[in-house]
């Protein structure tokens, strides 16, 4: 029919090429601000729960703050990778190998100082820094990480769904977190805090075990 409209464009058109490169300019601009939020916030979570848990001897906290730090870096790593509109499989899953060998230094670390902690029986002090710290993230993070999914379907980008699990784990940790710091600070259950740390380190590990398997997700291109 002579009034007929094409569905969307012609796919061999300049117009329609030029349209494609637009929005996906527009979504890569999009992920980009996601990072530098996750970058920001996570340099600042990690200053503030590296100092509080070292004054209040929280392992846990400590530990998070850590965490906070290799979150910084995995979004650098990702800012990194959308600076570029190119696809490159080979340097996406070497970034993705060294987050989870980060992640691994971590559970170690955390395994380490938890179980020296419980052996020696060292009880942290009640840190409402700590508490307030880990409410804030247990918001932002789960509201970050929808974000982060939605833009990972956007761009077809598999690294971006890695960095939205990670948040999500990050999430996960803030719960944990928040448990063992309101134990102790409620109830004086010392213990409470380097347990918490201890169940950390299956979850962080496996996270680890996955980047270096370069396994970032099954669902997505």
């Amino acid at each position: 029919m002579l009034n007929q409209k094409p569905d969307k464009c012609v796919p061999a058109t300049d117009l329609c090429a030029h349209s494609d490169s637009a929005e996906r300019s527009e979504y890569l601009r999009h992920g980009r601000k996601l990072e530098y939020f996750t970058i920001g916030w996570n340099i600042v979570e990690a200053g503030v729960a590296v100092v509080a848990g070292w004054f209040a001897g929280s392992i846990a906290l400590v530990g998070f703050g850590v965490d906070s730090l290799i979150e910084s870096i995995s979004g650098s790593i990702l800012l990194w990778r959308l600076s570029s509109p190119v696809h490159d499989e080979s340097r996406e899953r070497i970034a993705i190998k060294l987050v989870g060998i980060s992640f691994l230094i971590l559970a170690a670390y955390i395994a380490f100082d938890a179980t020296q902690s419980l052996l020696v029986h060292e009880p942290p002090n009640a840190s409402i820094i700590g508490i307030g710290l880990s409410v804030a993230s247990l918001i932002i993070m789960p509201i970050l990480a929808r974000a982060k999914r939605l833009s990972a379907i956007n761009l077809e980008s598999r690294a971006m769904k890695a960095d939205s699990r990670q948040t999500d784990f990050c999430a996960y940790l803030s719960a944990i977190l928040l448990g063992g710091l309101m134990l102790n600070a409620l109830f004086g259950w010392w213990w409470a805090d380097p347990v918490a740390a201890l169940i950390m380190v299956p979850i962080i590990a496996r996270e680890g075990f996955e980047g270096l398997r370069g396994e970032v997700c099954n669902d997505c291109r």
